[in-house]
């Protein structure tokens, strides 16, 4: 195949000859990609599949500022950009995925998408930051942190691991948690995701401190903050009835849990006992990290206490303090869904409609297919490297997941059902479609309605780098 290429205007150079500012890629993959090097270049090339005559169909002119340029017709009829038509000798602007037409219809003619390259000082700056191993150290263990947790106020790190023993031994014999290197009464501790990369990034460069497997297996047994953790509540007070609580006082009250003024299903909270922040009601629950009832969605790691509290028989109507119902987080298999959740398919509504149309031309619901994909999920039958989930290969029917990361799942499953699924079964609109190119990675089915329904988008990406 002859490789497509420009011609120069002979207008004056750019700095950035050298190298190509922008492009012309063709949807027919048969066909290369054009290069635009050149601030003012006209195009030269076959403007049909079926024939190899080359015409000067365009100028493409690059715009100060980033992202842009003005395209002028120079064919001799007129060509479409984003299925506007642009007549002989017309001008128009470009921005990145574009879709540029060299003709006055679709049909017949090679389409293509403007697609402006990152500047070169952008591809390949980077930070670099000198950082002493000395000071990246768990001061338990004295080893480069693993799994890094931050202590507040005081702001300092340690393991996961040796953290989280710790403050098992200071619950136990202390009236408060104290930061094992400055002694600061802690009160908050979270998982600090930033630092966790400066970890891997030195561990990289020095092998020489990572720890034996088998050492890490042993801390990471001993982790239990999977998510923020409120440590210590303040000692009671009483209140006078004649004198309404402070501020600070009725957020003390506010953030209280049930189990902190109670005995409920035979346990109370211990005065300075580590709390959990229910992501959803932003209530309180102790971290009982040896109960039998998952506090966290193992999808997305963050803490709901709709399933503990229902476990204590403490409903929402009957609580002073914020509490979920427990529909808000349960195991899979006691879920039903009636639609197809917007988050399916990049959230692409005309994909989401095929496949509602697909399942009812099958005379099936949307359960109905649910139910039979989520058993072809648990007999571990289909590929998870693409789940949008955390802990994507210990997910079970018999796990607990909030509301939000079923919806991610029921997608995750609609999408293989819509890639498996025969034509026959499909709209003849939607069996008419060709696939994009960037399949369900397409970021223009975003913001360019008629190309999001024009080509279908449940399907392996082609182009770019991306798991199928």
């Amino acid at each position: 195949m002859t490789t497509e290429s420009g011609q120069s205007s002979g207008s004056k150079p750019s700095d950035d000859d050298d190298e190509a500012w922008a492009k012309l890629v063709p949807l027919d993959t048969r066909f290369s990609d054009i290069e635009i090097r050149r601030s003012d270049m006209v195009i030269c090339s076959e403007i049909k599949p079926s024939s190899s005559e080359r015409h000067e169909w365009c100028r493409i002119t690059k715009n100060l500022g980033q992202g842009s340029a003005t395209l002028h017709n120079k064919s001799s009829d007129a060509i479409l950009v984003d299925e506007a038509l642009i007549p002989k000798d017309g001008a128009v602007d470009i921005m990145s995925g574009s879709e540029i037409v060299p003709g006055p219809g679709g049909q017949g003619y090679l389409q293509y998408r403007f697609t402006v390259m990152p500047a070169p000082d952008s591809r390949s700056q980077l930070l670099k930051i000198s950082i002493d191993p000395d000071h990246a150290k768990c001061s338990i263990c004295l080893n480069v942190w693993h799994d890094v947790v931050t202590a507040a106020p005081c702001l300092h790190n340690f393991c996961n691991g040796c953290f989280s023993e710790w403050m098992r031994r200071s619950e136990a014999r202390h009236q408060h948690v104290l930061c094992p290197q400055c002694r600061t009464t802690v009160q908050f501790v979270g998982r600090n995701h930033f630092l966790q990369n400066i970890q891997e990034d030195i561990l990289k460069a020095d092998t020489g401190l990572r720890r034996p497997a088998e050492d890490l297996a042993v801390l990471d047994s001993s982790s239990s903050i999977q998510s923020n953790l409120i440590i210590g509540s303040k000692r009671k007070r009483r209140f006078s009835t004649l004198v309404s609580p402070t501020l600070e006082e009725r957020d003390s009250l506010r953030l209280q849990c049930p189990q902190c003024a109670a005995t409920i299903g035979g346990y109370r909270c211990e005065r300075h006992g580590a709390h959990l922040q229910c992501h959803l009601c932003r209530g309180m629950m102790p971290n009982r990290t040896n109960f039998q009832v998952p506090l966290h969605c193992m999808g997305c790691d963050r803490p709901f206490c709709g399933a503990y509290w229902s476990s204590q028989s403490v409903t929402h109507g009957e609580s002073s303090t914020p509490v979920c119902s427990r529909d808000t987080f349960r195991p899979i298999s006691e879920r039903t869904v009636t639609r197809i959740p917007s988050i399916t398919h990049e959230m692409n509504r005309h994909e989401q409609d095929i496949t509602q149309r697909c399942i009812a031309k099958m005379g099936r619901t949307v359960q109905d297919v649910v139910a039979e994909w989520f058993s072809l999920f648990n007999d571990r039958q289909i590929d998870r490297s693409r789940m949008p989930l955390n802990h994507a290969e210990s997910i079970t029917v018999s796990t607990h997941v909030c509301n939000e990361c079923y919806d991610k799942l029921v997608g995750f499953l609609l999408y293989w059902f819509r890639v498996t699924l025969i034509v026959d079964y499909f709209p003849a609109d939607a069996a008419a479609r060709e696939n994009c190119w960037y399949g369900y990675a397409c970021r223009t089915q975003h913001h360019n309605e008629e190309h999001a329904r024009k080509r279908n988008h449940v399907c392996r990406p082609t182009r770019g780098n991306h798991p199928s």
